[in-house]
């Protein structure tokens, strides 16, 4: 019985796909392309026919840009892949679709997708796609250097007067006789992922970070940090963590993990190296950068690509607070934040209840602090397990990560909001004794934008949420006190001065007060012309993709990558293609000229 249900889904999207593949190669049938596709349908194309980051919505919109791309890229050779998956029926967002896995290629690409179909409307055997994802998985003729195309090594011709492996591993490192073609700003997971893809391509990356250690942007976050989402979602690419790991990962274990990721995937890499400044130079199609080292020397680099992979959290924001320059004790931002047994028996105030404010809160309360969190705006709070796991449950179904990272990349930003406010809704009410207690003792909760919820606010804002392993407990409990910033009156030389009269006395105030957005490093670095070209970076705007991440920008050979290490895994890979494809001269480095 299922192989029979199994043939007959195999036999529905090899038909609906010879027949996409048809209207396609008469590209000029807009109409054949739109008798395809359910009266609310969307196409996602990364970087396959587009050589964007697109996402359309709508049949006759849809079948009008899949036409005018079919003239430009020639896609060919449509077939079911099921190396990835059977095609199966699945729900996605609450709606029942037969999922498959495709692949295809283009004049350029080898290239990869997910077609989800319904029956038509009335009945009929002519399934009509609700949604449809196209991606770029190869350049041609530029494979990964991995499996059959690895490095061969010189096990048959040695060469014992001549350098070894660690010399010639020194040697690039080293960049003491040319400069690299991609230099990478910031060593976390962003910087890594991306200068792993492009190494395999045979694009030869530097990484530069400030700290002194590899790791150290985790190393040295607050002791008690751990990840707040699991480690199946988690890995970074061609080097999974170990199946022994503990299902929220330490940061002291990331950030040698990380350290231990450079060497086994032989990435250069530049400690305690800062970007002081840079300027591109168009005639010459490179950068002019200059970097500070440890010893206060500087060295000039001409790469043809910089990608900030700074993060989200880029500057701390230290909001102008009237009278705070009064305080006369210890006043730091999270990002300064070290460890609450420096504070025990003393009094902390931390302004601001989103995830760093918690965290911090809690760990000053369990090393014997008295803590006092100042909430400004209302904060989305969610229990970590398993409300706020939610999001993630694809990854524990059962399919490869491969297939999981497609699967996700796929679905289009409107139905993903959909899907958050579905997570929301459940969320919320698995959550509703927690929620009523924080609402009792004053805590001004919200949901996100349109009750989309924690990831929504972390993609549009960068914060303002809460994965509760303990401190909305302490809170509610009273272990922790609570105030509205409305309440203070003003900061005095003791701590905080109430509207009510009574003085709440600190040693330590902790700003959690987030960072500034991206533009503003960029303006900091590159100057205001450059920013300017750019514009907004992170969030969506008006549109339905991430505006300026993992793609070119209006700055040629300037690019962004920042987010979980799942956004990293994923996304690193396009961002290297176009890259490498830049590098190629298969796509203009230049958007304008594109």
């Amino acid at each position: 019985m299922l192989d029979s249900i199994i043939d007959d889904h195999v036999a529905m999207v090899g038909k609906w796909l010879n027949r996409f593949e048809s209207a396609l190669t008469a590209a000029d049938d807009a109409k054949a392309l739109e008798s395809l596709l359910l009266p609310e349908s969307y196409w996602r194309d990364v970087l396959a026919l587009t050589w964007q980051f697109e996402t359309v919505s709508g049949p006759s919109q849809i079948a009008e840009m899949l036409a005018a791309c079919a003239r430009e890229v020639e896609p060919r050779n449509f077939e079911i892949d099921v190396s990835r998956a059977v095609p199966q029926q699945v729900t996605r967002v609450g709606k029942e679709v037969i999922e498959a896995f495709f692949k295809f290629e283009t004049k350029t690409g080898r290239c990869e997708g997910i077609v989800r179909l319904a029956p038509e409307t009335g009945g009929g055997d002519n399934p009509r796609a609700w949604t449809i994802f196209t991606g770029l998985d190869e350049l041609k003729g530029h494979p990964e250097r991995r499996g059959a195309n690895r490095p061969t090594g010189q096990s048959h011709s040695r060469d014992f007067r001549g350098p070894n492996w660690q010399d010639l591993r020194d040697a690039a490192v080293a960049y003491s006789d040319h400069d690299p073609d991609v230099l990478i700003v910031g060593g976390g997971q962003a910087g890594l992922a991306t200068a792993a893809r492009l190494t395999q391509l045979g694009v030869d990356t530097l990484i530069i970070d400030k700290h002194e250690r590899i790791g150290d942007n985790w190393r040295k976050r607050y002791h008690a940090l751990t990840l707040h989402n699991q480690v199946q979602v988690n890995h970074l690419p061609y080097m999974p963590f170990p199946d022994t790991w503990p299902t929220y990962i330490p940061k002291d274990k990331l950030a040698n993990w990380f350290e231990a990721y450079v060497d086994a995937l032989e990435l250069n890499y530049w400690t305690s190296t800062e970007l002081v400044r840079g300027a591109y130079d168009d005639d010459a199609a490179h950068w002019n950068v200059t970097l500070r080292r440890s010893d206060g020397s500087e060295r000039t680099l001409r790469p043809q690509h910089v990608v900030m992979a700074t993060g989200v959290s880029g500057i701390a924001n230290r909001p102008t607070i009237p009278t705070l320059d009064e305080f006369k004790g210890r006043l730091v931002h999270s990002s300064e934040y070290q460890d609450g047994e420096d504070w025990t028996g003393k009094k902390a105030i931390i302004i601001g209840t989103g995830n760093s404010g918690h965290d911090i809160a809690h760990d000053l309360t369990s090393s014997g602090a008295k803590v006092t969190m100042v909430q400004r705006s209302p904060t989305l709070v969610v229990n970590i397990e398993p409300s706020a796991q939610l999001p993630y449950t694809l990854y524990d179904e059962g399919p490869s990560l491969e297939a999981c990272d497609l699967i996700t990349t796929s679905m289009p930003t409107p139905l993903v909001r959909r899907a958050h406010q579905n997570y929301t809704r459940h969320a919320r009410e698995l959550d509703k004794p927690l929620l009523d207690r924080l609402k009792k003792i004053g805590f001004k909760l919200d949901f996100g934008e349109d009750d989309t919820g924690w990831q929504f606010k972390y993609l549009t804002r960068g914060g303002g949420y809460y994965f509760n392993v303990g401190c909305s407990d302490m809170l509610a409990e009273g272990k922790i006190d609570l105030i509205q910033y409305d309440q203070i009156e003003s900061f005095v030389p003791a701590g905080a001065k109430l509207i009510d009269g009574r003085t709440l006395e600190a040693d330590l105030i902790v700003l959690s007060t987030g960072y500034l957005p991206q533009e503003r490093l960029v303006e900091r670095l590159y100057g205001e012309k450059v920013a300017n070209k750019i514009g907004p970076i992170w969030g969506f705007g008006d549109g339905n993709e991430l505006r300026n991440m993992y793609c070119r920008t209006g700055q040629p050979g300037l690019w962004f990558i920042a987010g979980s290490l799942a956004q990293c895994r994923i996304n690193s890979k396009y961002l290297a293609l176009q890259i490498k494809a830049c590098q190629e001269a298969i796509i203009s480095n230049d958007l304008e000229r594109s």
